[in-house]
């Protein structure tokens, strides 16, 4: 590993190798186990005690099952917050469903209540039918308004999925995201709070929801002394190997989740008094977050050196370099972008060994989607324009904060 500084880089435990080697002893080295079994009740007693885990092959697969439990299928509509990465939306377009994007309100930076119930009922008024769920997103690790958003669902009978992907410990007025709603999503890829080197789980409130949700995600057999299949099913079960890492990770997760908020206080302490930068804070102290980001934003009169060089070159790889595999840009510019300071910012860290990266751009202008049914007022649009993640990892120190603050100092235009 170099000595560059990652946005946020998973941390191993010491504790994970031990998993791991009993795995290979005892030779359960499949998508089932001992390993899976304890995940999931670590988990569970994490989340609360209350409700039942599946641990499952990615966050992705957590979404896209709920969806299907949800009853989800061709034709029918989910709304789901336009803010966020594409993995809350994509299972909706796999179950042959249209998304209906909603978009934020500046507190939290997620779902607008008020916005998410004029979306509802222009899609009654429009459609015939509601639409069959609802998907706020931890942005970031904020918590949702998330009594707000279960009333409305109520109102109109409308069950919640929470995609807590980037919420993993985060909580609302004391109770842990995604034990609201019908279904809680969360992730353990390389860069979560805790990892298992990829995979998810989905929380369901009780064991007749795992056990359905078990049934899709293990090929959808019946019992049959042979393989009988009447329902599609899915191959979408954690492995043994990848639980083991998570039952280590879970003897940190505190710890790395305390990491990540004195990370925060520290950015906070140190941005305080730097015109034209803004670190984006909770609204109140019923807004627990994790943190998993630290995200700022830079006004449009801040200058930064380089911005005459930003958009200039055409990206060739994925930024970060682990994004995965991407096609080559066809232009060096799209309709909606961030402005040219926070790019040239991006830049000037990261040629001093320091990633970031923009916030995430809003679903709702992605040209996939450019025909999907859209509620918006502005918010995350320019909040896309103007936003910036820091490195915020477990592997990120204190003096590594310190830096990137200077970094950031340097790089502005006196």
């Amino acid at each position: 590993m170099s000595n560059r500084i990652y946005l946020c880089l998973a941390h191993m435990s010491g504790r994970e190798q031990a998993f791991i080697q009993e795995a290979f002893d005892t030779n359960w080295v499949v998508p089932l186990g001992p390993n899976v079994n304890g995940f999931e009740e670590d988990l569970k007693q994490f989340t609360g005690g209350e409700r039942e885990v599946v641990a499952l092959s990615s966050g992705t697969a957590a979404v896209h099952l709920a969806l299907l439990a949800c009853g989800v299928g061709p034709g029918d509509e989910v709304i789901v917050q336009s803010f966020t990465f594409c993995a809350s939306s994509h299972p909706i377009t796999y179950l042959g469903a249209t998304p209906v994007f909603v978009d934020s309100e500046p507190d939290t930076w997620n779902i607008d209540p008020d916005l998410l119930e004029k979306a509802i009922i222009d899609r009654i008024s429009k459609t015939g039918k509601k639409p069959k769920a609802i998907i706020p997103v931890a942005l970031y690790g904020m918590p949702y308004k998330i009594d707000r958003i279960m009333e409305i669902a109520a109102k109109y009978g409308i069950p919640v999925i929470e995609d807590a992907a980037e919420g993993f410990g985060s909580r609302y007025n004391g109770q842990m995201l995604g034990t609201f709603g019908e279904y809680g999503v969360l992730s353990f890829n390389g860069n979560k709070m805790i990892t298992t080197s990829g995979g998810g789980a989905l929380i369901c409130k009780d064991a007749e929801a795992k056990k359905e949700i078990m049934f899709y995600a293990t090929q959808a057999r019946e019992a049959y002394p042979y393989y009988q299949h009447e329902r599609v099913g899915y191959n979408y079960r954690m492995s043994n190997i990848c639980a083991g890492i998570g039952r280590g990770q879970m003897t940190v997760a505190n710890e790395h989740i305390e990491h990540h908020k004195a990370l925060y206080e520290l950015y906070c302490e140190l941005l305080g008094n730097v015109d034209g930068i803004t670190v984006h804070r909770k609204p109140s102290d019923k807004f627990d977050s994790n943190f998993w980001l630290v995200t700022i934003t830079l006004d449009v009169s801040l200058h930064v050196k380089g911005e005459e060089k930003a958009y200039s070159k055409a990206v060739t790889g994925a930024v970060g370099g682990a994004a995965g595999v991407t096609h080559a840009s066809s232009a060096l510019h799209t309709e909606c972008e961030p402005n040219a300071n926070v790019e040239a910012m991006r830049m000037g860290l990261d040629a001093l060994g320091i990633e970031s990266r923009p916030l995430w751009k809003p679903m709702h202008k992605q040209p996939v989607y450019a025909n999907a049914p859209a509620y918006t007022n502005g918010v995350s649009e320019a909040l896309f324009k103007r936003g910036l993640c820091l490195p915020s990892g477990p592997c990120v120190s204190k003096d590594d904060v310190r830096f990137i603050v200077e970094s950031v100092k340097s790089l502005i235009e006196r």
